[in-house]
């Protein structure tokens, strides 16, 4: 166990860089002709751009009062390498919105944290669902056939529910399984707009 989470936190950290990298250049993942993009990320940017700024200042503040050189050097790395991850982190999820497929599939995501795929005919319904639920970021409950949160900003908007249960790989590498899925989407009508379309879109091939 303890090595799928070591293996998982150095996974992690590959993608993080990776997303600075698609940031830098705006480019994003997963999303291809046709698809709806569908971003998540407007409640925690002001958040993270704090976070930034008392980093910054703290860094500031240390190498003014720390007398000591090497004690000041590992500080400072600890404090650059701090400043990285909170930009990876928002990086992985400006980069990686949620996406719904042309042909009606659902890809959820939370960065490079997770990454949920739902094929057209394992979903039963999708609404808007505004919830404020307290705690971690990301938070699954196994009990009936599993429900899944992604938090953002302390809000979740959208709410899915399934046919069956699907798997899913946690962040640090362990497996669950969920039959809803509550998410944020800073539009939530995004979703089920385009649901419906790739839903009557579907429906008219068939028709033909």
């Amino acid at each position: 166990m303890r090595g799928i989470a070591w293996r998982g936190i150095v996974t992690q950290n590959i993608r993080s860089m990776g997303s600075l990298a698609r940031w830098a250049v705006r480019r994003t993942h997963g999303v291809r002709e046709g698809d709806q993009p569908v971003p998540y990320t407007g409640p925690q940017t002001a958040m993270m751009y704090g976070l930034l700024f008392v980093a910054v200042v703290e860094t500031v503040m240390l190498a003014l009062l720390i007398p000591w050189p090497l004690v000041h050097r590992i500080l400072l790395v600890l404090d650059v390498y701090t400043v990285l991850m909170v930009l990876a982190l928002h990086a992985g999820c400006v980069t990686r919105p949620h996406v719904v497929g042309a042909d009606g599939s659902l890809r959820i995501r939370y960065g490079t944290l997770l990454d949920l795929r739902i094929d057209t005919d394992r979903i039963a319904s999708v609404r808007v669902e505004r919830r404020y639920p307290d705690g971690k970021l990301i938070q699954y409950d196994p009990a009936d056939d599993g429900i899944l949160d992604l938090v953002v900003g302390g809000q979740t908007t959208v709410r899915v529910e399934l046919t069956a249960p699907v798997t899913f790989v946690r962040p640090l590498g362990g497996e669950g399984r969920a039959r809803v899925i509550r998410f944020h989407a800073d539009r939530p009508e995004l979703v089920t707009r385009a649901m419906a379309d790739a839903a009557a879109r579907a429906q008219a091939h068939t028709a033909s």
